[in-house]
C-alpha cells in the first residue's frame, strides 16, 4: 500500500468501528426496554402461584399435628378374686404294678400249651405241660431204695430186740446190743434220706406243670409243643396285671413337700388323662421314690388306677394332674390378659376410656386362668384388642354378646341381600312384548 493511500485506508477502518459500536449500544437499549415488560408479567403470574403455596403449606401443618387417632374397640374383663386351686401337671407312663415273665426251671421239652395269647388267667391256672418222663423214673427209683432201706431197717429192729432179750438173761454182752441200736439208727437215717430224696424229685416232677404265679393277662407265647427249653432263659409267656394299675412320673423337687403330705392322708387324689380320647381316671398317689435324680433334679412317684374298665394299657402316655394346695384370695385374671414383654409380664388397664399399661407379677398359673400381684379387684382389664393398644389410647369397650350377636346376624344379612340383588335382577329384566 502507498503512503498516500494509507491516511483513508485508516479512516475508513475507524468509520467501521464506530458503527459496531453504536450498533451494539443499541441492542442493549432494546433489552432494558423489554425488561420492565418481564419484570411486570412476573407479578401478574404471582397471585396464581401465591394460592398453590398456601394450600401446600396448609398440608404440610396438617401433616405435621396429625389427626387424632381413632379409638380402639376392645372387650375387658373384672379382676376377680378368689380362691385358685394349685395344680402339677406333668407326662405320666401307664405301668403294671405287677408283671413276670415265666421261665422254666428244668431244661426239658413243651409237650403242650394251655393257653392262648390275651388270655386273662389266675393264679395257679395250668399255663404248659413239660415232658416229665425223667422225672417218674427217678421218683421210681427212689420208692425202690426206700423200700429196700425199710427193709433192712425191719431186720435191724427185730436183730435188735432178740439182742436185748439175750442180754437180759445174760448170754451176751452190753456192746453187742449197742452194735445193734447203731445199725438200727443208721438205716433209720437212710430210710429218711431215702424219703427226701423221692420229695426232691417230685419238686422237679413239679416243675413239669407250670402255673400261673399270678392273675392277669397272658401275653404273646414264645413256645410251641416241641419247644426244647434252658432252665432260666427261655421266656415262655409274660402276665401283666392290668387292673389295679400304675402310672409312672416325675415330680419336680419343689413339690416334694406337698406330695409327702398327700401321702399322710392315705394317698392325694390324681387324674390321669388319655391325650388321644379325653377319658379321665381318678386314682390316688401312692409312692414317692427315696431320691432326687441328681441329673435332672425330679423324683420318681407313682399313683395306682382301678382301671375297672381296661382302658389304661401299659406303655401309653396319660397326662397327670395333681392338686398341690390352694391360694386364699388370690386376684386372678385369664391368662390371654397378659402380654410379655422385655422389661416382665404387663396388661391394659381401661381408665377413664384410656388403656394404662401396668405391670405385673404372676404368681401361680393354673390353666387358663393366672394369679397376679400388681391389680386391684375389679380393674377391667383388655382381653381382646390389647395387640392394637399403647400407653393412653382411646379404647371404646364392646360388650361381650355384642360379637356373637354380630356374627350370628351376619349371614341372614348376607342372605336378604342376595335375594334383594336376585330379585332386583329379575324385576330388571324387559318382558317380552306380545307381537
Amino acid at each position: 500500500m502507498s503512503k498516500s493511500s494509507r491516511p483513508a485506508f485508516d479512516r475508513a477502518l475507524g468509520c467501521a468501528a464506530a458503527l459496531a459500536f453504536v450498533t451494539l449500544l443499541s441492542a442493549c437499549g432494546n433489552q432494558s426496554s423489554e425488561s420492565p415488560a418481564t419484570a411486570g408479567a412476573t407479578p401478574a403470574n404471582a397471585p396464581t402461584a401465591a394460592p398453590q403455596t398456601a394450600a401446600s403449606g396448609s398440608a404440610s401443618a396438617a401433616g405435621g399435628t396429625g389427626t387424632p387417632a381413632p379409638a380402639v374397640t376392645v372387650t375387658t374383663v373384672k379382676v376377680e378374686k378368689k380362691d385358685l386351686s394349685v395344680r402339677f401337671r406333668a407326662s405320666g407312663v401307664v405301668t403294671p404294678i405287677r408283671m413276670v415273665d415265666v421261665k422254666p426251671q428244668t431244661n426239658s421239652v413243651v409237650t403242650k400249651v394251655h393257653v392262648r395269647d390275651g388270655q386273662y388267667v389266675k393264679a395257679g391256672d395250668l399255663l404248659f405241660t413239660l415232658d416229665a418222663r425223667t422225672e417218674e423214673a427217678n421218683i421210681a427209683k427212689a420208692q425202690a431204695q426206700l423200700a429196700k432201706d425199710v427193709a433192712a431197717l425191719a431186720d435191724a429192729q427185730r436183730q435188735l430186740k432178740r439182742a436185748q432179750d439175750l442180754l437180759a438173761k445174760q448170754f451176751i454182752s452190753q456192746g453187742s446190743v449197742d452194735t445193734n441200736v447203731a445199725a438200727v439208727e443208721g438205716l433209720q437215717a437212710t430210710v429218711n434220706a431215702d424219703k427226701a430224696a423221692i420229695e426232691a424229685v417230685r419238686v422237679t416232677q413239679s416243675y413239669s406243670r407250670i402255673t400261673a404265679p399270678q392273675a392277669g393277662r397272658v401275653g404273646a407265647i414264645n413256645v410251641n409243643p416241641g419247644t426244647a427249653l434252658e432252665a432260666s432263659k427261655t421266656v415262655l409267656l409274660t402276665i401283666t396285671q392290668i387292673s389295679p394299675i400304675a402310672v409312672t412320673f416325675a415330680l419336680p423337687q419343689s413339690k416334694i413337700s406337698a406330695a409327702l403330705e398327700g401321702l399322710k392322708g392315705g394317698g392325694a387324689p390324681v387324674t390321669a388323662t388319655l391325650s388321644d380320647s379325653g377319658t379321665v381316671f381318678k386314682g390316688t398317689l401312692q409312692f414317692v421314690d427315696s431320691m432326687v435324680d441328681p441329673t435332672s433334679g425330679v423324683v420318681r412317684a407313682k399313683a395306682f388306677f382301678k382301671n375297672e374298665d381296661e382302658k389304661l394299657w401299659p406303655g401309653a402316655f396319660v397326662d397327670i394332674s395333681q392338686t398341690m394346695g390352694e391360694l386364699k384370695e388370690a386376684l386372678v385374671i385369664p391368662q390371654a390378659t397378659v402380654i410379655y414383654a422385655a422389661r416382665g409380664p404387663i396388661v391394659y388397664v381401661v381408665e377413664d376410656g384410656k388403656a394404662v399399661q401396668r405391670p405385673i407379677k404372676i404368681v401361680q398359673s393354673q390353666g387358663a386362668e393366672v394369679a397376679v400381684t400388681g391389680l386391684a379387684e375389679g380393674d377391667a382389664v383388655v382381653l381382646e384388642g390389647r395387640q392394637n393398644l399403647r400407653p393412653g389410647s382411646a379404647v371404646v369397650e364392646r360388650p361381650k354378646e355384642g360379637k356373637d350377636k354380630d356374627a350370628k346376624d351376619a349371614p341372614a344379612t348376607a342372605a336378604s341381600s342376595a335375594a334383594s340383588a336376585s330379585n332386583g335382577g329379575t324385576d330388571s329384566k324387559p318382558k317380552a312384548s306380545a307381537p
